[in-house]
């Protein structure tokens, strides 16, 4: 398991670290998530979450104001109430307030059922947790997601933020998402890790006045102060 800084430009400290899988050598995600079937899709939601919430704390997270986001699979909950509760679990275990933790799920695997999944989002949130969309912008749906279910944030996927210093195109899509999301009160992630892009992103719409960007470090490493 694998921490990545999500880093407020605003106030240039970290808002939360991004659990991601590895193999127990090290090996990719994609090397990892090759073995998942439907067969084992449920334990292996599961157990990362567990690991997740076991690893960050024993690296340190409980020392710092960070929170933890972790990814799940939606296709994997049969249902919100019963399969958190593993999660509430060993967060009681660890002493990890469950405000501190983020379920992020990603826009680019297909939603089998969206009306599940916005039950997922409304009883997780009901429960205090925060909840994101990942790659929005590159996958299944779009903004049809956003007319379904309003998560508490949003990760622009990078395609859009890469040279967005020097694209006007991309610069006036994100400019109208961050609108968007401002009057939705949705919070932005921006994935990537270039300086001259966060100054674009963070000068040009005054992102730290409504709920502001939050800017996604590519460099993963372990939670520390």
């Amino acid at each position: 398991m694998a921490f990545q800084p999500i880093v407020d430009v605003e106030t240039e400290t970290v808002f939360a670290y991004e659990a991601l899988v590895r193999g127990p050598e090290g090996q990719s995600a994609a090397s990892v998530l090759g073995q998942v079937d439907a067969a084992n899709l449920y334990a292996f939601d599961q157990q990362c979450r567990v690991r997740a919430i076991e690893a960050s704390v024993k690296a340190g997270l409980l020392d710092t104001p960070a929170r933890l986001s972790i990814n799940f699979l939606p296709n994997a909950v049969y249902s919100p109430a019963a399969c958190i509760q593993l999660t509430l679990k060993t967060a009681g275990a660890v002493g990890m307030p469950t405000d501190r933790l983020i379920f992020e799920f990603t826009e680019n695997e297909e939603m089998l059922d969206p009306a599940h999944v916005a039950n997922i989002i409304a009883t997780y949130q009901k429960m205090g947790f925060g909840t994101a969309l990942d790659d929005f912008g590159a996958g299944h749906a779009g903004l049809n997601l956003l007319a379904r279910f309003q998560p508490d944030i949003i990760k622009l996927d990078m395609e859009l933020i890469r040279d967005i210093d020097t694209s006007l195109p991309r610069r006036m899509i994100v400019e109208g998402m961050l609108r968007m999301c401002a009057g939705l009160g949705i919070s932005v992630i921006a994935e990537g890790s270039r300086p001259r892009a966060s100054t674009t992103l963070c000068g040009r719409w005054a992102c730290g006045t409504s709920r502001g960007i939050c800017w996604r470090n590519r460099r993963s490493r372990p939670c520390r102060r």
